[in-house]
């Protein structure tokens, strides 16, 4: 039986669909919404830290956004959810975090091949290497 489901938000409209699948889909299971603020690699090196650090409260209050948006979406269902904030690397806030929950819910964001081969395609990242089942909306 899914009783806690964790669902990762970007503020896009997939993602977006996704909470309302996750809703849909599971109407007894606790919902939490993940969103994560990307932090620059090693490399991209120190100055880049250095803008980002100035950057992160910007990218905090996007958050907050996100996860307002996501109040409302489950509240259109007369549903709560949690809403918790990560940093660094989505794929990797994800799949670590997936370990407390008994599924997680990810967009699907259609990607080039550039885009995966030099940034990385954050859903596959999290098929494959998360410790739990992926539900993967399109």
């Amino acid at each position: 039986m899914i009783s806690r489901v964790l669902v990762a938000m970007d503020g896009s409209k997939i993602t977006e669909r996704g909470l309302e699948f996750a809703i849909e889909a599971y109407p007894d299971a606790e919902i939490t919404v993940l969103t994560v603020i990307g932090e620059p690699s090693g490399m991209m090196g120190e100055a880049v830290g250095l803008v980002f650090e100035e950057s992160r409260a910007e990218g905090t209050e996007d958050a907050e956004v996100i996860l307002d948006r996501a109040q409302e979406i489950a509240a259109e269902d007369g549903r709560e959810l949690e809403g918790i904030i990560g940093y660094g690397n989505p794929a990797s806030e994800i799949v670590t975090r997936a370990g407390e929950f008994d599924t997680v819910v990810i967009g699907h964001h259609d990607s080039s091949i550039a885009d995966r081969l030099f940034i990385g395609n954050t859903a596959h990242s999290v098929v494959r290497n998360c410790p739990v089942p992926v539900t993967v909306v399109r």
